[in-house]
């Protein structure tokens, strides 16, 4: 399953720096002036995950695969991007081929940094940005609204009741409301799929703060700075220190982490919060070639999860042999567990959770 993240933020606001720390390589330009990065840089980054270590400590597999997250560094959009200004429409067109946004907003006050609006106001930035996306979002839903209301006059009930989202959901955005935040139930947001609408993707605040104050940085105060709702996710980060953490040993950055006030990178919290984001989880394959995560949609059952490795095993699923992570690890393996009695058979109803360990049957 390919996972794209989009980081997105005015320019100047650490995109790039967060982008290299995050995929552990400087492929990224990170100058001082505005739009150093004009193509997208994609990068191809683990989701950290201690649960694969500890099973292939067990199994002593050749390979050990993780799952892993695309981060897309989109260059830096301002202030009528959606009418083109700093090439504003091609940098929207990256973002709405991503699952998920990571807004960027800067913090820090370093006067060396050039501001693209001369001065550090993080709800302003944000504002902007999200204006950009919410009036791009609008230019989609003009254009679907014109052909919708000529389709609803033809008397159809299902057209006419298509339009009448559309209004519902452009009366709604025309007073600011980014599309994930309007009450809509999942069939509505299923007709609405095909307009790959940017402000319906889940969206992530990341706050890049001075390296002094990351470690003891406030939430609440954040979040009445941004002036965003209490559902919405923050994660406060330092890029720069991120980014010097690329030539760390790990436990040299565990130690400089702790001077800082820090248990773990922010980029950790980034890579999870973005997989729980997108309603995803995974689950495992052991054996002596490879042990494996597997990337899913939650609540998803056997037979697609199956799927996910190759459509034969899906196609022609007879059972799942699963063993849950705990009575894995407890066990000491699968062996022991199958001993225990502890792996179940599960069919074509079974819906696959979290950690699971599998195995599958299926015909040729």
């Amino acid at each position: 399953m390919s996972l794209q993240i989009a980081i997105v933020g005015l320019p100047n606001v650490g995109k790039s720096t967060l982008f290299n720390a995050l995929t552990k390589n400087h492929t990224a330009q990170a100058e001082n002036y505005p739009f150093c990065t004009i193509d997208p840089n994609v990068g191809v980054v683990e989701l950290p995950d201690e649960r694969l270590n500890r099973l292939a400590e067990l199994v002593h597999p050749e390979k050990i695969i993780p799952a892993i997250v695309e981060f897309v560094d989109v260059a830096g959009l301002v202030k009528g991007a959606s009418e083109g200004e700093g090439l504003g429409n091609q940098f929207l067109a990256h973002i709405r081929q991503c699952n998920a946004i990571a807004h960027l907003v800067r913090f820090f006050e370093e006067t060396d940094v050039i501001h693209v609006h001369e001065s550090v106001h993080p709800k302003r930035d944000r504002e902007i940005i999200e204006s950009e996306l919410l009036l791009a979002d609008l230019q989609t839903l003009e254009k679907r609204m014109h052909k919708a209301a000529g389709d609803a006059r033809s008397g159809d009930k299902e057209k006419k009741i298509y339009y009448e989202l559309l209004e519902k959901v452009n009366k709604e955005m025309q007073s600011g409301h980014l599309a994930i935040q309007i009450d809509l139930n999942k069939d509505e947001k299923k007709l609405l799929q095909d307009l790959h609408l940017i402000t319906m993707k889940p969206m992530i605040y990341v706050v890049n703060m001075d390296e002094s104050r990351v470690g003891t940085a406030n939430l609440e105060e954040i979040r009445c700075k941004l002036e965003i709702p209490e559902s919405a996710t923050i994660i406060p980060i330092s890029a720069k220190v991120e980014a010097e953490l690329i030539g760390f040993s790990d436990e040299e950055a565990r130690d400089y982490l702790k001077t800082l006030g820090l248990n773990e990178t922010g980029l950790n919290r980034v890579i999870k919060e973005a997989f729980k984001h997108l309603g995803l989880q995974t689950y495992f394959t052991a054996g002596q070639i490879e042990v494996r995560a597997w990337t899913i949609k939650q609540g998803i059952a056997a037979p697609q999860a199956a799927g996910v490795i190759h459509t034969d095993f899906e196609k022609g699923f007879i059972r799942a042999e699963v063993i849950s992570y705990e009575d894995y690890i407890e066990c000491g393996g699968e062996q022991a567990a199958k001993e225990k009695g502890l792996m179940r058979l599960e069919g074509k109803e079974y819906i696959v959770k979290d950690g699971d360990i599998i195995h599958f049957r299926f015909s040729n």
